[in-house]
């Protein structure tokens, strides 16, 4: 069963309803129907994601991430940590208010930045240990480049590796960009020489990310969740009674 019920959905955000169940499908797919778990999204705030905060691509993604979240989380709402050369804005998106949220938040920022992981990544981490959760967490990770200081990064994906957090990272762009290398590299990261378990997963969603098909989105960002939640329980990472 869902966190938040369709007919809660139906009522709150009906802009929402078919990204809802677009996402159950997905869900059902993956054998994670019923799992309750937190999802996060970071978003590249970096000087060359300005077209796809103007194409309304941040705010699709971030609609199909609420859509996503409403089966996993009954509270509604997605964190949102903004990033670029340091932490643009940490807040949230919620059902009731989806509409439009993106260029609200990004309005009351200031100049776009640098491409810089790590302290975005640290944010996320601090949100997870300061709610108090002890259930596994999708990290939906977008960017269109690699970051500014690639050891940083991965350092720090090699650290959360220790908790409940599975970090699916998202490309916008040309697909044949080098800017991308980086994250193929960190998705092939060594098991367990660099890391306990494989904590990451990457792909492309290409220059129009609006063009990508909901289910095809939706299976991307889960499609290596549940590989993720049986290793991290196997390494006692995630509690058996986490995944209800």
């Amino acid at each position: 069963m869902a966190a938040i019920s369709l007919s809660k959905v139906q009522e709150s955000a009906p802009a929402l309803v078919d990204l809802y169940k677009s996402a159950g499908v997905s869900l059902g797919k993956h054998g994670l129907d019923g799992l309750r778990a937190a999802v996060h999204l970071v978003v590249d705030y970096s000087g060359s994601m300005k077209p796809y905060y103007a194409d309304g691509s941040v705010q699709a993604l971030a609609d199909r991430v609420l859509g996503l979240s409403a089966h996993l989380d009954d509270d509604g709402s997605v964190p949102v940590v903004f990033f670029s050369t340091d932490v643009d804005a940490e807040t949230e998106i919620a059902l009731e208010r989806h509409e439009g949220r993106i260029q609200e938040i990004v309005a009351g920022l200031g100049h776009m930045g640098r491409t810089s992981y790590h302290l975005a990544m640290d944010a996320v981490i601090d949100h997870y240990l300061d709610s108090g959760t002890a259930e596994p967490a999708l990290v939906v990770f977008q960017t269109d480049g690699g970051p500014i200081n690639k050891l940083a990064a991965e350092r720090y994906l090699c650290k959360a590796a220790k908790l409940p957090l599975f970090w699916q990272f998202v490309g916008f762009g040309d697909p044949h960009s080098k800017q991308f290398d980086f994250l193929r590299r960190l998705d092939d990261l060594d098991v367990p020489g660099k890391r306990p378990v494989d904590n990451a997963g990457f792909f492309h969603a290409g220059a129009d990310p609006r063009t990508v098909p909901d289910t095809e989105l939706y299976d991307r960002l889960v499609g290596e969740f549940p590989q993720w939640l049986a290793a991290a329980r196997a390494a006692g990472i995630v509690r058996d009674h986490d995944a209800r």
